[in-house]
């Protein structure tokens, strides 16, 4: 099985005349949270909201820090997240893919938006 990645749109709703940026996201169903590298949110100059202590994979764990709000738009999708500053690629993990309503196909390794509900994100809120 390989690797997954989807194309989508961040921007900072607080300065809507920033321009978004178009990035090559991994879309990992394993991880929790949209992850950026610091590039990104100097680009569009996100503001620190907290820090975050984070378990990464090989057990040891490390303050990042968490900013937004972020704007995420992918196809016919759009959401609004939180971000932990780390890495050198950005992530897409499970909260905003299940906010958006998509899907990953291991089979194509593709994203896609849930062919349940092609219009519009549907959620469970009970």
């Amino acid at each position: 099985m390989g690797l997954t990645n989807a194309k989508i749109q961040l921007s900072n709703p607080r300065l809507p005349d920033l321009s978004p940026l178009e990035v090559d996201a991994l879309a990992d169903t394993g991880a929790v949270h949209l992850c950026i590298p610091e590039h990104i949110q100097i680009q569009l100059k996100l503001d620190e909201i907290d820090e975050k202590e984070v378990t990464l994979a090989d057990g040891s764990q490390k303050l990042v820090p968490y900013v937004g709000p972020i704007e995420l738009r992918y196809k016919n999708r759009i959401g609004f997240s939180g971000a932990l500053v780390m890495g050198d690629q950005p992530l897409l993990g499970a909260i905003p893919m299940e906010d958006m309503d998509l899907v990953v196909i291991p089979k194509t390794r593709e994203v896609i938006v849930n062919p349940s509900s092609p219009n519009i994100a549907s959620s469970i809120a009970k």
